[in-house]
């Protein structure tokens, strides 16, 4: 699975076993930007040493958001450029020490004790470039786009769009092969975000888990996503209950229940 897959013209994807996790790489004629940097500091290594297969240039890295592993590798590749959202540092600053026990315990029940290991002794590097709304990337030959579309899988998300290519690095707003994930979502507002990253008109979508998409897998999951949204919006207005929520949404119990306590508390 972990091999890198050129989606489009020297834009690349790479797949972790780990968490189904897709990774990004895209170059041009001056830089490289790495898209996302893996849970642990020995994952963020295995990465780094992976786009030095690819491209001896200097890189850059842009973070879709402040999960742990989507995060926690940064420091693989200091000294560079590491751009987030604006809002990313105070949720590292809140969250990060909670996701890393959590995550800990995880993988130690499950006896995997190197992930542990490693994920204890990884240091959290902080962004050094904040992105409010909106900022271009010159690679040399190409710009690449970073978007913020609003609230959606949490309130720093951010996206990396290639004109050139078609493509959209969309993190986790964008799942394939799992339900979306409401820990730090707001659901009533994720909807206008994917229609938001509709209008960017991508050809191929690169979700934060699974394969690459299409605009039609997007449009799709939107319409979910979408329904969810008015059964979250009638369960906080008092206008329906739990069990008719949950009868009604197009995703699993767990993952509805999830959505709705996020509703009551965003």
């Amino acid at each position: 699975m972990e091999q890198w897959r050129e989606v489009a013209d020297r834009v690349f994807v790479r797949r972790h076993s780990e968490l189904d996790l897709s990774t990004g790489l895209v170059f041009g004629s001056a830089r490289a930007l790495v898209v996302d940097t893996r849970g642990d500091r020995e994952q963020g290594a295995e990465l780094a040493a992976a786009v030095r297969e690819v491209t001896s240039q200097p890189w850059e890295v842009v973070l879709t958001h402040g999960h742990f592993d989507h995060y926690f590798g940064t420091a693989a590749f200091l000294p560079a450029p590491v751009r987030a959202h604006a809002n990313c540092p105070r949720y590292l600053d809140e969250h990060a020490e909670r996701q890393r026990a959590e995550w800990v315990e995880h993988y130690r029940a499950e006896g995997r004790h190197e992930l542990a290991t490693a994920l204890s002794r990884t240091n959290v590097a902080q962004p050094d470039r904040l992105v409010h709304d909106r900022a271009e990337i010159d690679l040399g030959d190409r710009i690449v786009q970073l978007h913020h579309l609003g609230a959606g899988h949490t309130d720093h998300d951010l996206v990396a769009q290639v004109p050139d290519a078609g493509v959209v690095f969309a993190g986790d707003l964008v799942e394939q092969g799992a339900p979306p994930d409401f820990e730090d979502a707001f659901p009533e507002s994720w909807p206008a975000a994917l229609a938001a990253l509709l209008q960017l008109r991508p050809e191929i979508v690169v979700p934060g888990h699974g394969n690459p998409v299409d605009a039609e897998f997007v449009r799709g999951q939107r319409a979910e996503l979408a329904a969810l949204a008015g059964l979250c919006a009638s369960f906080r207005t008092a206008a329906i209950s739990e069990t008719e929520a949950l009868r009604a949404s197009p995703y699993p119990a767990e993952t509805t229940g999830r959505a709705l306590r996020r509703a009551l508390a965003a």
